[in-house]
């Protein structure tokens, strides 16, 4: 795997001089938001099951919910494996996401050999499994591997954050983002990290008024 690995601050600093030099949007957005966050966390199986937990619940649910499958021991597959459905819905998911977390323990990914992969691998490999979606995958080879030219085309806060930035009449949809993105790689995952600063940074100045 040749693909370059974001390993800290001084990555995102580096990225951040090549989208800016290339890029006056980019540069502008930077003078805003000021150094990004790494948003770096580990890998595993752990943190699919913690994004499968997380979908289309409040922060505070999602919270209470892990806790929860953490104090049953299913943070390893093996222990998701030995639960049933039922028993796995006593802890909090919903049915569908008890299946997910079945599909996902009994996926058998090989978690450290995707270290080794390139990303179109590493989403193919996750998104094969049920409940695991591209955005996802795409969130998991940019914070849990590091990968350094991934984005997640179809996320809308990445998307308001471009319109805006870029005086665009709508919200580009995932196929004008990804060719939008295209002009930023190799750090397409640090033009991300931008982008979602900005968002924030917009949404924070339209709070104030």
């Amino acid at each position: 795997m040749d693909e370059r690995v974001i390993l800290g601050a001084e990555c995102l600093a580096e990225g951040m001089v090549w989208l800016s030099e290339r890029d006056v949007k980019m540069a502008e957005a930077y003078a805003l938001t000021g150094p990004l966050p790494l948003r770096l966390k580990p890998d595993g199986f752990g943190a699919l099951l913690s994004a499968i937990v997380s979908q289309q619940v409040s922060v505070a649910s999602a919270r209470a919910i892990w806790d929860r499958l953490g104090e049953a021991g299913c943070g390893r597959p093996e222990a998701v494996d030995r639960l049933s459905e039922d028993a796995l819905r006593a802890l909090g998911l919903s049915r569908q996401k008890a299946a997910y977390a079945k599909a996902l323990a009994g996926a058998r990914i090989d978690y450290e050999a995707l270290r080794a992969l390139p990303s179109a691998d590493v989403i193919r490999i996750l998104t094969a499994v049920k409940g695991i979606g591209l955005w996802t995958a795409e969130i998991y080879a940019m914070f849990s591997l590091g990968r350094a030219d991934v984005f997640a085309h179809g996320d809308l806060a990445l998307q308001e954050a471009a319109r805006v930035l870029y005086g665009l009449k709508a919200r580009p949809g995932a196929a004008e983002m990804r060719a939008m993105a295209a002009h930023w790689a190799p750090w397409r995952a640090v033009a991300a990290r931008l982008l979602w600063a900005y968002y924030k940074e917009i949404k924070d100045r339209e709070g104030s008024l």
